[in-house]
């Protein structure tokens, strides 16, 4: 958020849209184009290897052009180079983040750590995008990439100082509930005919093997069409309609982040099954992302991203547990690089679309194609819950508390 802002405040001149858009959508590029090379280097090296060279490594990159920036300004091709870099450390470090929460708690504790997890992202949104702005304004681009560097490293200390056990095999074993559709024929994922370990799925087989799974992620692919345009539409806003700084760019930031991490914390405890909750969560970001482009102001800009944000922690909380309890625990390196890819195929295409946009239209058109963009998925999601059944689950430990998340009372699993 300290780029775009300078991008859109400071260095982008006339086409200051298309330039922040051009930045995030080369800063998403590669979680969606290194997805299998990802999947191979999650499921082939231990995890805290993985995260601390990942972290170690972003940090190596943005140390030394923090020192280059101090010295000289920064071409804008470097400005770029770096996003991407550290946009591949980031693609390595989120999944395998996902994929080791197995092996640092038991099956009972999935949901609370995943909700733990994910309120972590949150507050490290939530701090990154109040101080970025607000490190423009006061050193200019130079300070956010020191920080950020200075970030990283520490936290592949942190990674490296951190234990972690190896995934149990028993609660492992495959179990197929009877009555259940959409669940593949055959042995389950990562398993032979008779129990053995078989070999190691390709992304579309894993996909192809949980029907339910992949129209879900469809709907949230189409879904961050129009949220994640948030981050190009938040700095264009302050400037064309708010016409304000740096500092009501952190408030935003902070108001998304704050609601967030609230929903992190509160998505476990809101009623019923995980396709009712998201699409009604759409249907309310919906409201609260056009809220602005109708009733422009501070208050009204800080609350709508405030509930946007809420909405956003909810179904993160609700659709990664219930992914960590059906996806089968040999598919999960793949299974998390590829959805990370999924959901951020149309991130790329959304900035460089709403960017290219902010130059024509206002931030409040903007703020209302947002709004109305949600309004199918939500109902297309709300469609799958009732016509679609949940994929089987795959451990037999999280077959009750699977059942659980997914069955209102009086139906049967």
């Amino acid at each position: 958020m300290g780029a775009v802002w300078w991008l859109v405040g400071f260095a982008g001149g006339e086409r200051r849209g298309l330039e922040s858009g051009l930045f995030l959508m080369v800063s998403t590029l590669p979680a969606v184009a290194l997805a299998p090379v990802v999947a191979r280097v999650v499921a082939r090296h231990a995890h805290r290897t993985v995260l601390a060279v990942a972290a170690a490594v972003a940090g190596s990159v943005a140390v030394p052009v923090a020192l280059w920036a101090y010295a000289g300004e920064l071409p804008m091709a470097a400005v770029y180079a770096v996003g991407l870099a550290l946009a591949a450390c980031q693609a390595v470090f989120d999944p395998c983040l996902t994929t080791s929460v197995p092996e640092l708690v038991e099956d009972t504790d999935i949901e609370a750590a995943t909700g733990f997890e994910l309120s972590t992202q949150s507050l490290a949104g939530l701090g990154g995008g109040l101080l970025g702005p607000l490190l423009v304004d006061a050193g200019g681009l130079p300070a956010v990439v020191a920080v950020c560097g200075t970030a990283y490293l520490l936290a592949a200390l942190l990674v490296a100082s951190a234990r972690f056990r190896q995934a149990t095999g028993a609660s492992d074993a495959p179990q197929e509930p009877q009555g259940q559709q959409d669940a593949p024929d055959g042995p389950m994922a990562g398993e032979g005919e008779h129990g053995r370990p078989s070999a190691r799925r390709t992304l579309r087989q894993i996909l192809a093997g949980l029907p339910f799974i992949r129209r879900v992620l469809l709907c949230f692919a189409a879904a961050n069409l129009f949220t994640t345009a948030v981050y190009v539409v938040m700095p264009l806003y302050t400037r064309g309609v708010l016409h304000s700084t740096g500092s009501t760019v952190a408030t935003l930031e902070a108001a998304l982040g704050a609601g967030t991490l609230v929903g992190s914390f509160t998505g476990a405890r809101v009623p019923g099954r995980p396709v009712a909750v998201g699409s009604a969560c759409l249907a309310v970001m919906a409201v609260a992302l056009g809220l602005p482009g109708l009733w422009a102001g501070h208050a009204t800009a800080i609350g709508a991203l405030a509930v946007a944000g809420w909405c956003v922690g909810v179904i993160g909380v609700r659709f990664v547990a219930l992914f960590q309890r059906l996806v089968p625990a040999a598919d999960k390196p793949g299974f998390f690089a590829v959805m990370q890819a999924l959901l951020g195929a149309t991130f790329p295409l959304s900035s460089l679309v709403f960017g290219t946009l902010g130059d024509h239209l206002g931030a409040r058109a903007l703020c209302l194609i947002q709004g109305a963009g949600l309004v199918p998925v939500a109902l297309a999601l709300w469609w799958l819950g009732g016509r679609a059944r949940p994929d089987a689950p795959r451990t037999s430990a999280g077959v009750a508390a699977t059942a659980a998340h997914l069955t209102p009372a009086g139906e049967t699993s």
